[in-house]
């Protein structure tokens, strides 16, 4: 059985989480009987399960790539102000 990613399953819903121990645990039984032709249906089920859960994680990086971006323009136009008050202010000194 092959588990899915510690950052998965902390995105699944506790409903979610119960359903996928137990199917791992029957996946598990099966493997000890040798029985790789049910192993492979539960394993089937399991990446069906947690589908939502990686939609989450996908959406929780594009979100924090929103978030860097609008921080980084902020930070772009806050420096960009600066600066053209430091040429204001240069300019004067000149009158």
């Amino acid at each position: 059985m092959r588990h899915c990613s510690v950052q998965v399953r902390g995105l699944l819903t506790r409903d979610e989480l119960d359903r996928y121990n137990a199917l791992i645990d029957v996946g598990h039984f099966l493997e000890s009987q040798t029985r790789y032709d049910l192993v492979y249906t539960v394993q089937k089920e399991i990446d069906i399960l947690i589908l939502p859960a990686i939609e989450r994680l996908k959406e929780k990086s594009r979100q924090r790539d929103r978030d860097t971006e609008a921080y980084l323009a902020a930070k772009n136009d806050k420096s960009e102000a600066s600066r053209d008050d430091r040429f204001d202010d240069d300019d004067e000194d000149d009158v």
